[in-house]
């Protein structure tokens, strides 16, 4: 059997009231300027999580070059959006903020509060001794930009692509046992517990948290894994107060971050070891599904609070649409990296919004 391999995370799924608008949003101030796909349909393969029957939906993926993973943003048709009943605070389960990689966190910061974005707090050190603040996007989600070197192909963006994200939890042990084993999200790199202070500001700062930071202790491989960059995860619990769960009583897709998506090769080998953990697949598209013009296989698993985990083993990605060209993923190396040249081409996708229909 061939061995899984968790290539790093391809996507954060973002539900926005409409795709045009909030992608115009994040390519000016977070620099996506590269659409994957767009695609209009039906979410029919999700049905335990959209009320038990198919959902018209409008989706794109789009990229930051300078490296990092993507966010696939989510525009639910033809039904009323649920928007959640309290803010969520530090702690709630689920996705609580998108992480941002920044070179400059500085000239970010002041780039920022010139332009007016909703900035929360200012660049303080992390209890790992990096530098992040916090920003709000004009829908209310949260991100974490974050000090951060890594340059797939250098821009002028202030910003790189997604660096993972922060993920509320209430059994500590149990889901670093799940992303350490099944993600390779395999060594603690900080463990402390407190009130802190470089989260001053941010909903839910003032309770007493354990922060625990996750990173693989294998290098990135696969064959998008130098466009994806290397990543890490916070898991955060709270020790005084309840949480809730960020997406009680609502839909997949409705605002907020939506589910975590890994780009993975091995799909079947994958599957066997979710299960093994007690993780099975609650969704699975079986041999391929098209996005647009992607395509490839994908799965859902609940981590253990129940937030959606997605696994995508990428066939096909266009580089020239018009012309029918595309990157084909499944005879290559599981492990190799694609050329440079090669993946720098999805540069040629670089496009501007349109109003969605």
């Amino acid at each position: 059997m061939k061995e899984k391999v968790i290539c790093g995370i391809q996507q954060v799924g973002i539900g926005v009231r409409n795709v045009s608008e909030a992608w115009a949003w994040y390519r000016e101030h977070f620099g996506f300027t590269v659409k994957i796909f767009e695609d209009e349909g039906v979410a029919e393969l999700m049905l335990p999580y959209t009320g038990g029957k198919p959902q018209p939906r409008f989706a794109n993926l789009v990229l930051n070059m300078r490296g990092g993973s993507g966010f696939e943003i989510w525009e639910p048709r033809e039904r009323e959006l649920n928007y959640p009943e309290t803010e969520p605070r530090l702690g709630d389960t689920g996705i609580f903020a998108c992480k941002v990689k920044c070179p400059g966190i500085t000239d970010a910061y002041r780039a920022f509060m010139k332009k007016g974005l909703n900035v929360l707090n200012e660049p303080v050190e992390t209890p790992w001794g990096t530098e992040h603040f916090f920003v709000r996007d004009p829908w209310g989600n949260l991100f974490d930009i974050e000090e951060d070197q890594y340059v797939f192909v250098r821009a002028s963006h202030l910003t790189g692509g997604g660096n993972g994200v922060i993920l509320g939890v209430t059994d500590m042990e149990r889901s670093i046992d799940f992303y350490g084993k099944l993600l390779d999200y395999d060594t603690v790199v900080s463990d402390t517990t407190g009130v802190f202070e470089d989260l001053e500001g941010i909903p839910g700062w003032e309770n007493t948290l354990r922060r625990v930071l996750l990173k693989r202790s294998r290098p990135i491989q696969g064959p998008l894994s130098e466009l994806m960059g290397p990543t890490h995860l916070e898991l955060v619990r709270t020790l005084s107060s309840m949480p809730s769960a960020i997406y009680e009583g609502r839909m997949w897709g409705d605002p907020g971050f939506i589910h975590l998506c890994f780009d993975v090769r091995n799909m079947d080998t994958l599957q066997r070891e979710a299960e093994a953990l007690g993780h099975p697949f609650v969704c699975d598209s079986g041999s391929g599904f098209d996005m647009g013009d992607a395509n490839g296989h994908f799965s859902y698993v609940e981590d253990p609070d129940g937030t959606l985990i997605e696994f995508v083993e990428t066939y096909r990605v266009p580089v020239m649409k018009r012309l029918g060209v595309y990157i084909d993923l499944r005879n290559r190396d599981d492990k190799k990296p694609l050329g440079r040249w090669l993946t720098k081409s999805l540069r040629l996708l670089s496009s501007k919004p349109k109003q969605s229909q």
